[in-house]
């Protein structure tokens, strides 16, 4: 596994404890559901990171793939729409213009280039 699909998975494993947390606290200090969906979409994208490194050492190879690519726009996008979310409710502050949009978008990006993947030729283990 090259260092960025070891990347994607500490990432998927920070977004999965966030994903937790922020459930915990839509549960007990809010009644806002926007951070609850939040955790919705940090739990989403842990698998889905976890799914796209996966996916890229399966095809083999060091070099990039469309699972990569989707893996790190999702991670992207997750950390913009939730982190924007939960700091709109948790301390009332805005990340900056846009960003819960701004990381919708690339994250739907993100799930177009993972898709992609279906079509990356694989790389076998005599190359």
């Amino acid at each position: 596994m090259n260092a960025f699909r070891r990347l994607l998975v500490l990432f998927a494993g920070l977004l999965g404890a966030a994903g937790v947390a922020a459930a915990a606290a839509a549960a007990h200090m809010t009644s806002d559901p926007a951070l609850a969906t939040a955790a919705q979409f940090l739990m989403i994208g842990a698998v889905a990171l976890a799914a796209c490194a996966a996916l890229g050492a399966a095809a083999g190879g060091q070099g990039w793939s469309f699972s990569d690519v989707g893996g790190g726009l999702i991670g992207l996008g997750t950390a913009l729409f939730s982190g924007a979310l939960a700091a709109r409710v948790l301390w009332d502050v805005s990340i900056f213009p846009m960003a819960a949009p701004t990381g919708g978008m690339v994250l739907i990006v993100g799930w177009l280039a993972l898709g992609l993947a279906a079509f990356q030729r694989g790389r076998s283990a005599t190359t």
